[in-house]
């Protein structure tokens, strides 16, 4: 791939440098940050320009930018973000596209859009994201890069911009596993595991036919070499025997929990600013708003229930060592411009995507994207999820694998 500036790239709303103060683990690499994290000195802008306007440059680093820089890591600037953290494209209506650079005509997934691009383009060895429904994995997924969600809790968001507080997470995009794992660790202030493997590892069924045929066909040989890795330690199974639901409902259920609570918390969060200042968005945040807006708020509690029972039965269900298996995303990454209005219909990309991406998000569990990487195809990423808790043993897990790059 040919080199890429950051003019090129689109990835950057405002570049800089901020040097570390000491020396650390992290010395020599660069990161770039989500511009709904706080920097020193600059404006958190969400990626809206109203709300850049109407709010003043932040006095202190978020904690988690905070970290990296004690760890000896270099700050570039902060990068382009879905408006308000709202979407999976990675479109912004104001700030554009940013590249995606194995498959430029395609997007590069939402919201860590920016993070993600600066992160594929080279300009910076990592960056910090943010992920509530996938907004990690799926730009991971999209861009040919790796990626990770912790578990919920596991990370300061001070300093973070809130989106739906009981699932919002901050999280890294990386050029390499091993810099993943370097730089989730000083987050997680966790020592750099030796690498390990699992008791059991559970392929999910109705996550795979989610799939459209051809991301189906591309998981064959990643799935085959998981098999191979892990020999009789790998299971393949239905999602009901983990969450006991009777009805055919595939993981759809898991989908319209994220649904309601995204929608609710939102609402509390950010409805009032909505309603004081009437800003401008993009047509499809707008639409979003709309339908957190107008959401019948006496689905919260039995949506919460829910919520909470299936983290029960998560936890109970999986042991320590273990982890599931899904495809990242069941889809390679839109084209740019193709998805104008959200779908409502099941099978439709925002439906599918966030289904998948829900277990994570609902059962707040830590969630790894590997990317699959084939010359004539467009990057798609592949997941472990690990049990609540168990961060460690995952990013352990994802520096013992193989790389999974087929050349055919």
């Amino acid at each position: 791939m040919k080199r890429i500036s950051m003019d090129e790239s689109g990835a950057f709303i405002e570049r800089f440098t901020l040097a570390p103060a000491v020396s650390g683990v992290l010395d020599g690499l660069t990161f770039a940050v989500k511009d709904l994290i706080d920097v020193a000195g600059y404006r958190t802008g969400c990626g809206n320009p109203d709300w850049r306007k109407q709010h003043p440059p932040a006095t202190v680093n978020a904690v988690c930018v905070e970290q990296l820089l004690a760890a000896g890591a270099i700050c570039s600037g902060k990068t382009i973000t879905d408006e308000m953290a709202f979407s999976l494209l990675g479109e912004n209506h104001f700030y554009g596209t940013p590249l995606n650079p194995r498959a430029p005509d395609r997007v590069p997934g939402g919201s860590s859009c920016g993070s993600a691009s600066a992160t594929a383009c080279g300009l910076v060895d990592f960056a910090l994201g943010t992920d509530t429904g996938g907004s990690v994995r799926i730009p991971a997924s999209n861009c040919g890069i790796y990626g990770m969600r912790p578990t919920h809790g596991r990370i300061s968001v001070a300093g973070v911009n809130p989106l739906s507080p009981s699932m919002d997470t901050v999280g890294i995009l990386a050029s390499s596993a091993q810099t993943l794992v370097r730089a989730m660790s000083v987050l997680l202030a966790l020592p750099v595991s030796q690498p390990q493997k699992p008791d059991r590892v559970f392929i999910i069924r109705e996550a795979f036919e989610l799939c459209d045929p051809d991301v189906s066909e591309t998981m064959k040989e990643p799935l085959e070499l998981i098999r191979e890795f892990f020999h009789n330690k790998v299971h393949e199974i239905s999602m009901r025997e983990i969450d006991q639901q009777s009805e055919s409902g595939l993981l759809y259920d898991w989908y319209e929990i994220y649904r309601v609570m995204q929608r609710a918390e939102s609402e509390s969060c950010l409805g009032s600013w909505v309603a004081a200042t009437n800003p401008e968005f993009g047509p499809l945040i707008d639409e979003s708003f709309q339908l957190a807006r107008n959401l019948d708020r006496n689905l919260i509690k039995a949506n919460w229930e829910l919520r909470e029972k299936y983290y029960r039965l998560m936890n109970s269900f999986l042991g320590s060592k273990d982890l599931i298996c899904i495809p990242t995303a069941p889809a390679y990454a839109p084209l740019k411009g193709s998805l104008i209005k959200r779908e409502s219909s099941p099978g439709g990309y925002y439906a599918r995507t966030l289904s998948l991406t829900s277990v994570a998000g609902v059962a707040r569990l830590p969630q790894t994207s590997i990317p699959i990487e084939t010359p004539d195809s467009p990057p798609i990423g592949i997941s472990f999820i690990g049990r609540s808790d168990e961060d460690a043993f995952l990013l352990s897990v994802i520096g013992s694998l193989p790389g999974f790059s087929f050349q055919r």
